[in-house]
């Protein structure tokens, strides 16, 4: 028989604290991106960036509410439905849509705009969790694998059409779902050592090199492994996609990168080379962040903020706003919680008793890793700028909403775990 359960007993409180910190950490900072020093400006006003923000959290709070108030079965028996109605709101928005930042990836009603690209990420981690917890599923069957990249897949190609390559690859972090799972880590190796051989293809005049490289390992593999032909099929399959990579990248990166994404490659490469053009984000985010040395100049006086020296600062690169002022003391503060939430998901989604809400959980640990890990690196220049929003930081509605709404299914779903008894 179905127990009756009080959610506020059952809920993860630890979760929803760092949660909270981090939001309200976040709301402080954006308030200090766009702050000039005024002594009548106010973190409450709406004309700023801040005031709006904090509606936004409101309406976060009033939306966690909601989810917890929902029956928990309801996320798993409309998964596919909510997936469908995200995925044609997505084909939708390259013909109505409007144009932001160069992306055409918001949808307008009236002054306000929604970007539904947010939304895909925590329907698509619903999608992948029940075919995942499906009856009879099996990793190791081909057509399941598929069926499995389809559903990351089409979410992918639609938010390339809308231009907003950054959010596409967020996608890819299902990988690692399906690897917890039990999918072969061949296809996951592959895809790291595609992505590095792409980046050394950009800083290796010569791709002789690479190439030589690329037979040397796999001759070691072959003669100091297991001589089975399937290994040698499987890893001959693997240097050969290697070369492909190496014979794409000029064409990828001249045809069929925008000029705007084509400059953010040059800048991860060598952002010197032209300082005052696409090098500039960079340059302005590392000088901010070093200035803050240890401590930090203190919240509200930050020159490099003052100043708008660091462009999309209240947005993409908030974390500047954070070690500039707070220093690295503030930045490992704000690092620590990320982690601490990050470690939290996963224990989380490893106490599950049922596979749909375990690959849930795994899905939004993945999300968050890969904002959290890409969005501070582009800031130092580890990363190429792909204009990613810090979670619970960056400014903007449909970021902040979104990963509510990912953290807290996950925290209903945990806090009614004793109630499903499905085998795992």
């Amino acid at each position: 028989m179905r127990k009756d359960y009080d959610i506020s007993g059952s809920i993860d409180w630890t979760t929803v604290m760092i949660y909270l910190a981090l939001v309200v950490l976040g709301w402080a900072n954006v308030y200090a991106s766009v702050y000039d020093g005024s002594a009548n400006q106010s973190i409450f006003d709406l004309s700023l960036s801040s005031g709006r923000q904090l509606l936004f959290i409101v309406a976060s709070l009033v939306i966690a509410m909601a989810i917890t108030i929902v029956d928990m079965r309801f996320y798993e028996t409309f998964a596919y439905v909510l997936y469908g109605i995200l995925m044609f709101a997505l084909l939708l928005v390259p013909i109505i849509g409007k144009e932001v930042g160069g992306n055409k990836s918001w949808i307008g009603i009236g002054s306000f705009g929604l970007q539904p690209s947010e939304f895909a990420k925590f329907v698509t981690a619903l999608a992948v969790g029940k075919y995942i917890g499906s009856v009879g599923f099996r990793m190791d069957n081909l057509r399941n694998q598929l069926m499995l990249f389809v559903i990351i897949g089409v979410p992918m190609g639609l938010i390339c059409l809308q231009r907003d390559f950054g959010t596409a690859l967020v996608f890819a972090s299902f990988i690692l779902v399906f690897f917890r799972e039990g999918m072969s880590p061949f296809l996951i190796l592959t895809g790291l050592s595609a992505a590095a051989i792409f980046v050394l293809t950009l800083l290796v005049p010569n791709p002789i090199y690479l190439y030589i490289g690329i037979g040397v390992i796999l001759i070691g593999l072959i003669l100091y492994g297991r001589k089975k032909l399937k290994r040698i099929v499987a890893l001959t399959a693997g240097a050969l996609i290697l070369v492909g990579v190496i014979k794409s990248v000029d064409y990828v990166v001249t045809h069929v990168l925008p000029r705007h994404h084509q400059q953010r490659l040059k800048a991860l490469i060598n952002p010197d080379s032209d300082p005052l053009g696409y090098g500039w984000n960079v340059t302005q985010s590392k000088i901010a962040i070093g200035s803050g040395g240890f401590i930090g100049k203190g919240f509200l006086n930050g020159t490099q903020t003052k100043f708008d020296f660091v462009p999309e600062q209240s947005t993409d690169f908030i974390f500047c706003t954070i070690g500039e002022e707070h220093g690295w003391i503030g930045s490992l503060v704000v690092i620590s919680l990320f982690v601490g939430l990050l470690l939290r998901i996963l224990f989380l989604a490893e106490r599950q008793k049922n596979r749909f809400a375990r690959a849930y959980g795994y899905g939004v640990a993945c999300i968050f890793f890969f904002h959290f890990a890409v969005n501070i690196g582009m800031t130092v220049g580890l990363f190429p700028v792909i204009g990613i929003p810090l979670p619970f930081f960056s400014y903007g509605g449909s970021a902040l909403w979104a990963f509510t709404i990912l953290l807290f299914i996950l925290l209903k779903l945990d806090a009614h775990r004793g109630q499903v008894l499905q085998r795992i």
